[in-house]
C-alpha cells in the first residue's frame, strides 16, 4: 500500500508542473521590451528625455499594442469560423 501511495504522489509532482501551463488564460505573460525600444529610439541619434526620444518610445509602444490587437483579432476570428462552419467527417 505504502508504494502505491508513493507512485501516485510522484506521478503528482511530475504532473503539476507540466498541468500548470493549462491553467494560464488572458494574456501571456508581459516581456520586457525595454531595451530594444530604447536601442531603437537611440539608433537615430536621439538623446534620452528629449521630447523626439518621448515620441519613439510612445509610437513603438501604440506599434506593439496595435500588433497585439491585430493578432487578437485575428485569434478570435478563426475561433468565430471555426465554430460557425465546423467541418464533419
Amino acid at each position: 500500500m505504502q508504494s502505491g501511495l508513493a507512485r501516485q504522489f510522484a506521478a503528482l509532482i511530475i504532473a503539476a508542473p507540466l498541468l500548470a501551463g493549462c491553467l494560464e488564460r488572458g494574456q501571456p505573460t508581459m516581456v520586457d521590451t525595454s531595451a530594444d525600444d530604447d536601442a531603437f529610439c537611440r539608433a537615430n541619434n536621439v538623446a534620452v528625455g528629449s521630447n523626439d526620444y518621448v515620441n519613439c518610445r510612445k509610437n513603438r509602444d501604440v506599434q506593439r499594442g496595435n500588433a497585439n490587437a491585430r493578432a487578437d483579432r485575428a485569434q478570435r476570428n478563426l475561433a468565430e469560423q471555426m465554430l460557425n462552419n465546423p467541418t464533419r467527417p
